[in-house]
Parts: structure tokens; C-alpha cells; sequence
């Protein structure tokens, strides 16, 4: 068993410079579930796309979800869809259920060193979740599904392309994340990896295969609180 539950502590991520966050689910909680609304946006379009029933669009979005890391790669591959107008539908969403979160931007500004935001999403998308937490200032670039060529994360060579693009040492970085498997890569490089959770079991997860197990030694830590897990890294 690895010692996942373990409260982080200032020295054992003294040597981190390069912070890596995703974005849904990672810099704001699960609970607030924006991205329920981006899900039921890809289920219309698969529906809408394939003249299919929304169970029967659910399902096939669901299966593309699992088998290429996206809902669009597998649309890309077998359908050869336009990227960017599923993007826009996509996120086509309501922001306003997001607000400001001063105590998490004062404490990803105090971290040493660079940030960013890794995304599955649009640049666009990341922005506008980012400046309605109002943390959109804190980071130095947003790295998403565009700059990957549309070859989502957990694959290697998307990693590869960020860490190229922006010189980051892995071996001075640590990742935030939300899914499991997108923390394997970053785990093999050197990375501290830190997996964000729910509050509580109330959270319904898509999948089976989002939860977290004991299998998953990979994962470094787990949190439900990045304010907090932050936080502790820069205490005394």
C-alpha cells in the first residue's frame, strides 16, 4: 500500500518548480460539476451527429471517452468530425457557477517557480474557468487539446509535446489531476503526483475506471482540498 492518505509536508516538495494542474475537477471541486454540463453538450452533439437517442449517443460518447481519453479523438478517428466546432459546442456552458476563490489563487501565486494549466479542454475554455475562480493571472501558460495535434492526455506523447514545448524538469514538477491514469505518464518521469478527489462518496464518477484503487501506486497523494493541500506545502 503506498502512503497516499499521508498529509503532505514543506520538504518533500521543496525541490518542485514546475506546477502541472489540470484543469475540470482539479482546480475547482467535484461538487460543483461544470462539467456536467459540457458532458450533456457532447451527448447532443453525438446524438445530433449520428441522429442516434441520447441514451444511444450517451453510450457511444462514453465508449469513445474510455478507448481514446476523449469523446473527440474517438469522433475524430471514426468520423472525421470537425475539431473546433465540437469544441465550441462543447463548451458552450454557463460559467456563472463558478466563483472567485481568493484563498486558492493567493496560494498557487506563492508557489515557486512556473504554473500551468494541462487540459484535455480549449485554451478558451480553461481561460474562462480560470479568471471566473479568478486565478486566470497565476499561471504562466495553458497548454490544451489544440497544442496536443487532438491527442489527449493519458497518452505519452502528449506529455512529451508539453514538456518539450515548455522545458519543464520533470524531476523538479509535480502534477495535479483528478483521473488516475492520467497520472501514470508524469509518475514514470519523475513527477510528484498528487490526486484530486470528491469530498464525499456522494459523487457519482462516470466510470468505474475514474476511482481510484490500490492498484494505483503511481499516485503520491490524494486530496479533496487543493487550497488546503497547497497551502501546506508552503507552511512552516
Amino acid at each position: 500500500m503506498t502512503e497516499t492518505h499521508r498529509l503532505p509536508t514543506r520538504s518533500e516538495f521543496a525541490h518542485v518548480t514546475e506546477w502541472v494542474f489540470d484543469l475540470d475537477n482539479t482546480l475547482y471541486p467535484h461538487h460543483i460539476d461544470l462539467f456536467a454540463q459540457i458532458d450533456r453538450n457532447m451527448t447532443s452533439y453525438v446524438s445530433t451527429l449520428l441522429s442516434l437517442s441520447r441514451e444511444e449517443a450517451r453510450a457511444i460518447q462514453k465508449r469513445y471517452y474510455l478507448e481514446h481519453g476523449t469523446t473527440l479523438q474517438g469522433l475524430m478517428i471514426h468520423h472525421g468530425i470537425d475539431p473546433s466546432e465540437f469544441l465550441d459546442m462543447a463548451h458552450a456552458i454557463d460559467y456563472g457557477v463558478l466563483s472567485p476563490d481568493p484563498h486558492l489563487g493567493e496560494a498557487i501565486r506563492a508557489l515557486p517557480g512556473r504554473k500551468f494549466i494541462f487540459t484535455n479542454g480549449s485554451v478558451r475554455h480553461a481561460e474562462m474557468t480560470a479568471r471566473a475562480l479568478g486565478i486566470l493571472d497565476h499561471f504562466d501558460d495553458i497548454f490544451d487539446i489544440v497544442a496536443a495535434e487532438y491527442v489527449p492526455k493519458p497518452a505519452g506523447s502528449t506529455y512529451d509535446k508539453f514538456m518539450a514545448l515548455h522545458r519543464v524538469d520533470t524531476a523538479h514538477a509535480a502534477m495535479f489531476e483528478d483521473l488516475p491514469r492520467n497520472l501514470l505518464v508524469p509518475k514514470a518521469l519523475g513527477m510528484k503526483t498528487v490526486l484530486l478527489m470528491p469530498r464525499d462518496d456522494s459523487h457519482e464518477f462516470g466510470d468505474a475506471w475514474e476511482k481510484k484503487t490500490d492498484e494505483d501506486r503511481h499516485i503520491d497523494y490524494t486530496t479533496s482540498d487543493l487550497t488546503d493541500f497547497l497551502t501546506r506545502l508552503l507552511g512552516d
